[in-house]
């Protein structure tokens, strides 16, 4: 089916794919609380707000808050935008157990926020098993 004129002049954004929102800082393999939230399709204030309320299921394995050197160095390296307004707080990082607990106080948060359709089903299946571990639940 060929395009109309106004959809040949359309530009879409391309949808960045979930390897591409992956980087390596302090030696793992991270995901930010910014790119979480856009997939999750909540606010990165309503994300940082939930894990903050979660905290003691959110050990430093698990998630860390970048530095200003670190934000710097992944503003150079065109990985987060410099547009925009000034932070008032850095980012935060999440491992792929971070990932996996996000994903269960997420939907604890938010019953009807369904997991991203662009992720594995492997992280999903680990959210599951880390909802169950036992944690107490608010």
């Amino acid at each position: 089916m060929r395009a109309t004129p106004l959809e040949e002049r359309t530009v879409r954004p391309k949808a960045l794919s979930v390897e591409s929102r992956i980087h390596e800082m302090r030696g793992v393999r991270v995901m930010l609380s910014s790119d979480l939230a856009e997939l999750y399709g909540v606010s990165p204030s309503a994300l940082v707000q939930a894990v903050k309320r979660n905290v003691e299921r959110f050990p430093s394995d698990f998630m860390f808050q970048l530095t200003r050197d670190e934000l710097g160095s992944l503003k150079s390296q065109s990985v987060i935008s410099n547009r925009g307004g000034i932070r008032r707080a850095m980012p935060y990082a999440f491992t792929e157990s971070g990932v996996a607990m996000l994903s269960s106080v997420l939907r604890q948060n938010h019953p009807r926020l369904r997991a991203p359709a662009s992720r594995g089903g492997d992280v999903r299946g680990a959210g599951a098993e880390a909802g169950r571990s036992g944690a107490a639940v608010r």
